[in-house]
C-alpha cells in the first residue's frame, strides 16, 4: 500500500518534501534517488527523521523496559507510520497502542497482529471493522477498554450476534479527568454488565492512563489504587484469561508507571492463580522533542534509577527544514513554514540549525551551524512562520533553517511522507503516514 501514492505519480513530479520522482519511484527507491538535504535537492518544507537518532531511541526505550521486565506498546497515534511501527516491533516492541478502529484497521493492512486499543469502542461501523479483522486472522490479538454499562452491552449484543469473542479491559479513571471509572458504583455495574455477556466478551485485564494528572504524588495514588483494585478483581476470580493485562504510561510519565506497576510481583493473587503482564504505552520517545517530553526527560532523568544507570539520553529525531523566504523589515524575518507543516499547539518550532547554501551571490557555509538563540518565532500562518532577529543578523533570503519540534504527535499528520536522513543529510529513506 505504500507504494500507491508513488505509483500514481507522472514522471518529474514534485511534491511536499520531496525531490522531482521518476515514473517508476517506489517508497522503497528514494535511497536510490541520491538526494541531500543541503544540496537542495529536496522541496522545502522538509520534515525528516534523523536515522541515528531512530535508532538510538528505539534502542534506549527498548532496554528500559526489559529491565522493568515489562512489555512495550508504543502508542502508534504519535507517527501512524507502518514503517516506524515495524522499526518498534523489530526492537522488541510487543505490539503497538491505537486509538481508533480506522488506526487499527491500517496496522492491520501492514502486519500489525498485537494491538491494545486505549480507547472505548463505541458505534456498529466501528465494531464491524474490529469483527471484521478478528474473522481475517485468527492470531489478531485485541483488546479494548471499556467504562460504562452501557458501552459493555452495546459491544456484548454486537458481537454475540456474530459469534465472536471480545477481549475487553476495565478502564479506571480519576474525577474530572478523561474518561474510565471513577468509584465502587460505576465499577459494579460495569462488571454486572461484563457478566451479561459470558459468550462474547472476555475480561482480560484492567488499563489507565495517568497523563490527564501532571504532578508525581497523585499519580503514584492513582497508580497504587488500580493495582490494588486488580489485585482485589483477580482474588475474586473475575478474569477470563490466567495472564491479566495491566496497562498504563503516556510518554511523559512512564517511568512512574514502571516504578509502581513492578512492585506488584508476578502473580496477582495468593494461590498464584493469575499472572501479571504489565504493558506500558509511551509513544513520543521514537523520535522526543525539544518541549513538552525534553521536560519530562529532565525529571525522568534526575528521579529514575535505572534511567540514571543508563545514562539517560533520549535524542529528538524529527525536523522540519524550510527556507527564509522574505526580511520584508530590520528585526522580523518570514520563513516558509507553517501551521500546515508543524504542530504549534505546545509552543512554536525551535531553530537549531542555520546552512546558507551556494548561489550567485552567497557563499555556501561549509557545514550546518547553530542558529542563534535570539532567532525565535513569534506567530505563524497556514505557509508561514514570523521570526524575529536582531538588527543586523547574518540572514539572507534562500537560507536554510532546521527546526526542533515540541509535540511531535501533530507535526506528523501534516505530512504524508517524511524523509529518513543520515549524518550527512543524505536521504536514506522515507516512512509513509497513514492518518
Amino acid at each position: 500500500m505504500s507504494e500507491t501514492f508513488f505509483a500514481s505519480l507522472p514522471a518529474n513530479t514534485h511534491t511536499k518534501g520531496l525531490g522531482p520522482l521518476d515514473a517508476k519511484a517506489r517508497m522503497g527507491d528514494i535511497t536510490s534517488q541520491g538526494w541531500n538535504i543541503l544540496q537542495e535537492q529536496v522541496s522545502l518544507p522538509v520534515a525528516v527523521l534523523s536515522e541515528e537518532k531512530i535508532q538510538h531511541n528505539l534502542a534506549w526505550m527498548q532496554e528500559f523496559i526489559d529491565r522493568y521486565k515489562v512489555k512495550l506498546a508504543p502508542h502508534g497515534k504519535t507517527t501512524m507510520s507502518p514503517e516506524l511501527f515495524r522499526m518498534q516491533i523489530d526492537a522488541g516492541a510487543w505490539g503497538i497502542t491505537l486509538a481508533t478502529a480506522a488506526q487499527i484497521d491500517a496496522a492491520f493492512a501492514f502486519g500489525v497482529r498485537n494491538v491494545l486499543m486505549a480507547n472505548q469502542l463505541v458505534g456498529k461501523g466501528n465494531m464491524a471493522i474490529i469483527a471484521n479483522l478478528m474473522r481475517q486472522d485468527e492470531s489478531f490479538e485485541f483488546c479494548c477498554i471499556v467504562d460504562s454499562a452501557d458501552n459493555v452491552d452495546a459491544l456484548g449484543h454486537d458481537f454475540a450476534e456474530r459469534g465472536q469473542t471480545l477481549r475487553i479491559l476495565l478502564e479506571f479513571g480519576i474525577a474530572g479527568g478523561r474518561t474510565g471509572i471513577r468509584n465502587t458504583q460505576q465499577e459494579q455495574a460495569v462488571l454486572a454488565a461484563v457478566a451479561r455477556w459470558p459468550q462474547s466478551l472476555s475480561l482480560v485485564g484492567v488499563e489507565l492512563y495517568e497523563g490527564v494528572l501532571n504532578e508525581e504524588a497523585p499519580i503514584r495514588a492513582f497508580l497504587q489504587h488500580v493495582v490494588e483494585r486488580t489485585q482485589i478483581l483477580a482474588e475474586s476470580g473475575i478474569f477470563k484469561e490466567s495472564a491479566v493485562i495491566l496497562s498504563g504510561a503516556g510518554s511523559a510519565w512512564y517511568d512512574v508507571v514502571a516504578e509502581e506497576f513492578s512492585k506488584v510481583g508476578s502473580h496477582l493473587d495468593a494461590a498464584g492463580h493469575y499472572a501479571l503482564d504489565v504493558v506500558l504505552r509511551p509513544g513520543c520517545y521514537l523520535t522526543h522533542d525539544v518541549g513538552a517530553y525534553h521536560r519530562a526527560s529532565d525529571r525522568i532523568k534526575q528521579n529514575n534509577p535505572i534511567a540514571r544507570e543508563m545514562n539517560f539520553s533520549l535524542l529528538p529525531a524529527l525536523q522540519v527544514w524550510a527556507y527564509v523566504q522574505s526580511l520584508p523589515e530590520p528585526g522580523r524575518a518570514i520563513v516558509g513554514l507553517g501551521k500546515r507543516d508543524t504542530s504549534s499547539d505546545a509552543g512554536f518550532p525551535v531553530v537549531s540549525g542555520h546552512y546558507r547554501p551556494q548561489s550567485a551571490q552567497n557563499q555556501a557555509y561549509a557545514a550546518v551551524v547553530p542558529a542563534p538563540e535570539a532567532w525565535k518565532i513569534f506567530a505563524m500562518m497556514d505557509q508561514h512562520a514570523f521570526m524575529s532577529i536582531p538588527e543586523g543578523a547574518d540572514i539572507k533570503i534562500g537560507d536554510m533553517l532546521s527546526f526542533d519540534i515540541s509535540h511531535p504527535c501533530l507535526t506528523f499528520d501534516k505530512w504524508r511522507q517524511l524523509l529518513l536522513i543520515n549524518e550527512q543529510y543524505d536521504v536514506t529513506g522515507a516512512v509513509s503516514t497513514w492518518f
